[in-house]
Order: C-alpha cells, then structure tokens, then sequence
C-alpha cells in the first residue's frame, strides 16, 4: 500500500465549489481512488458527481458521511456551520480538516464536542486539476499525504500564519476582475469583445506559465518584462503607484483582521 492509499474514505460535508473540486481532483488522471461520501447539502452537485462517479455516493445526512468516513471535510459556509453540524457526533478516530475560511480550530472543537484531530486547510479550486498547494494547520500525516496528493502540501507553524494566506486567497478574484476591465477597455476602443476576451485570456495564460519558472522572484520576473520607459513600466508606475499599493495592504490587513 502507498502512502496516499492509507486514507480509503473520505467524507464531505458541504458540496459546494471546493467539495467539487475536491472529488475531480481525486479522480483526475485515473488510478486507485477512495471512496467519497458526500452530504445532501449542494443536492444537485453532489447528485451529479455521484451520477458521474463510481464510489462517489450521496448520504442521506451528515452524520452518515461522518460515520463512513474515516477523513471528514467540512466544507460549508462559515454561517452555515452550526446548522449543517448540529447534533452530528465525531468519534475520536476520525480526522477532520477544517476548509472554512475564518473558522478557528477551537470554535469548530467547541462546535462538534469532539476529541477527533482538526486539521484548517485552504484548498483552491486549482485542485481539481491537483495544480495547487494547499496550506495546512496543523501537520497530520494522513492530511499532509492527502493534499500531496492532490498537487502539494504547504504545513505552516501556527494559526497566526495559516490566516496570512487565507487573506492571500481573498485576492483572487480582483485579479479577475481586472482582466474583465482591461478587456472591457479594449471593447470600448472598438475591439470586438469577442477577440479582446481572446486575446486577453492568451495574454495571461503566458504569465501564468511563467510563475512555473521558481528560480525568478517575482519582483525579478516584473522586471524581465519591462524595458525602461516601456509600455509595462508606464503602467505600473502610473496606476500600481505607493497610493494604490498601500491601499491593497490595508485591504489584507482589515481581511486578516477580521479572519483572526
């Protein structure tokens, strides 16, 4: 047996955007794969996957999924909590990761009277295609080897730090919405949406690529394509000025703030 082939099933509460990505990531690429329990909350995404999959199965509560389940993921909305676990029992030799943003450790203990191993983890979309790390607290073998799995592990030291980078995640759909507006302003000079979408899209799909290449910093790889008094200079140097920089840090401060 693999040391990814120690976990045999798996449980998700919560069949939302993560949880999906979560069973894709699982069964991306073919090969021995653990059986997944899911809940009937997200009913009609959890039906499809269960349609979709064999050994992906839909349980007719949570405290099925806990039951069948010998690694548990909570995946529910942080307000959805206390309801989506009220009265479910965790038995000690379960393990369960914690995928809600800004809920502690502690508050999910409380939560779930239990004596289980808790585990916080921020598993991102991109895990469908096991092409991200996934940030864990604390270290857990059997959690480590899980997200290995699914594209890489990441433990870190404390809860402290684990919310730096959940802030870090609050930032991704900005970087979204600032394709949408260059692309936006590409259609208001005349440029068929339809090919300023296209464009922009191969545009960034190469800087993508390019974060692949570790031996550059990032600061270095901003450099490699500027030239002096360039198009790409002009832009950062007028738009991303000290004003906005400063702007976006204290955005993450008060999104950490409220996190912790």
């Amino acid at each position: 047996m693999t040391k990814e082939d120690t976990v045999k099933r798996i449980g998700i509460i919560g069949v939302g955007e993560i949880g999906r990505a979560i069973v894709l990531g699982l069964r991306h690429g073919g090969g021995i794969s653990p059986e997944v329990f899911l809940s009937p909350r997200g009913a009609r995404t959890a039906a499809e996957l269960s349609a979709r999959y064999e050994g992906v199965r839909v349980c007719a509560d949570n405290q099925e999924v806990v039951d069948r389940s010998e690694l548990v993921i909570v995946a529910v909305r942080r307000q959805d909590r206390h309801d989506a676990l009220a009265g479910v029992r965790v038995a000690g030799d379960k393990v369960v990761v914690n995928v809600m943003a800004g809920v502690g450790n502690d508050d999910l203990r409380r939560t779930l009277a239990t004596d289980a191993p808790l585990v916080r983890a921020i598993p991102l979309p991109a895990i469908r295609e096991r092409r991200c790390v996934t940030v864990v607290h604390p270290a857990h073998p059997e959690v480590n080897s899980f997200f290995e799995r699914l594209g890489g592990v990441l433990p870190v030291a404390d809860e402290a730090a684990f919310n730096v980078f959940s802030a870090l995640t609050g930032t991704l759909t900005a970087h979204y919405w600032y394709l949408a507006t260059i692309t936006s302003w590409a259609a208001g000079q005349g440029i068929a949406p339809d090919d300023a979408d296209r464009y922009v899209r191969g545009l960034f799909q190469g800087v993508g690529r390019s974060l692949s290449d570790e031996t550059r910093s990032l600061r270095q790889l901003a450099a490699d394509h500027e030239t002096p008094n360039g198009s790409n200079e002009r832009i950062r140097t007028t738009w991303f000025d000290p004003a906005n920089s400063e702007a976006l840090k204290k955005a993450l401060d008060d999104l950490l703030a409220d996190l912790t």
